[in-house]
């Protein structure tokens, strides 16, 4: 079975449209259609029916695809291995890290680049649960999210920082002389927070859910300081761990910890396997030792 094509056909899939598939392969869509019709000449039979713009998998389409993220993922590893042994204090390594966790990472990034100048580091963002996928599919080798991570997706966990949440709202919004905000208090108040793409969203969601709490969502967005802009406003309470709590110019702000339960917002490392590369066993080894946490 060709590799390339089936690289084409899992990305079209994942992407569920051939058009977006040719531009992150940087190819013409007619060579995405090609591959995949030559994938499908080799299994015999259709693995995709197309109806209108969307795509659907068929019984042969599904386990062609859970296998060939499984190959894919395999020979991505083989090459990060091979690489590795011939490379041990050089190379590459690109960690995912969400927009939220960044503010964190300035110190580590010096400590990093001044221990390992011959290691090119490459950071990319995107929201925690998009960077939790993409490590389970193999497309990075470390990423970061904000725990629990989704078990479905059988990864390694390693918490870097632990940080309660805040509770932010207009001025008035809460009662006076008050430094903390029960969790239940919640039910009675509108809610300004990140899309669901965010894992902390997520873990959100799983608090209220425990607490049998269907608060009101009254917006969402993914830009922590809108989320403080509409919560000035009066729009709604905002939630966010403390770390961005203490970098913001509060002004007309209110802003309260969560307790009973008082929850936590705890970043970790993830990744695939056993086996990680020497670039990104030094980039933990450097957390560890900057953020002083078991990395």
């Amino acid at each position: 079975m060709d590799l390339r094509s089936l690289r084409y056909f899992v990305e079209t899939v994942r992407l569920n449209s051939f058009t977006q598939a040719a531009e992150k392969l940087n190819v013409t869509q007619s060579t995405i259609s090609k591959m995949v019709r030559q994938l499908e000449q080799e299994v015999g039979t259709e693995l995709l029916l197309r109806s209108g713009r969307q795509l659907h998998l068929t019984d042969t389409g599904r386990v062609v695809f859970a296998r060939g993220e499984e190959m894919l993922a395999a020979m991505q590893q083989l090459t990060m291995e091979v690489a590795d042994l011939q490379a041990a204090q050089s190379g590459h390594l690109t960690v995912g890290i969400p927009p939220m966790i960044n503010l964190l990472f300035t110190p580590v990034l010096k400590a990093f680049r001044k221990r390992h100048p011959g290691i090119s580091l490459t950071l990319k963002e995107d929201a925690g649960q998009a960077l939790e996928r993409q490590v389970a599919s193999g497309e990075l080798e470390i990423g970061m999210t904000v725990l629990p991570a989704d078990p479905q997706l059988g990864l390694q966990t390693a918490p870097i920082v632990s940080y309660p949440i805040w509770a932010l709202a207009a001025r008035g919004t809460f009662p006076k002389q008050r430094s903390t905000l029960k969790l239940k208090a919640l039910a009675t108040l509108p809610l300004v927070m990140l899309t669901d793409d965010f894992a902390l969203t997520r873990s959100l969601r799983h608090a209220f859910a425990q607490a049998g709490i269907a608060p009101e969502i009254a917006a969402q967005s993914g830009q922590w300081d809108w989320l403080v802009a509409m919560a000035s406003a009066g729009m709604g309470v905002a939630l966010l761990p403390e770390p961005l709590i203490h970098r913001l110019a509060i002004g007309q702000l209110d802003r309260l910890k969560l307790v009973e339960p008082e929850l936590q917002w705890q970043a970790a490392h993830v990744w695939r396997g056993p086996y990680l590369s020497h670039a990104a066993r030094a980039w933990l080894e450097v957390c560890n030792e900057v953020l002083g946490t078991g990395a």
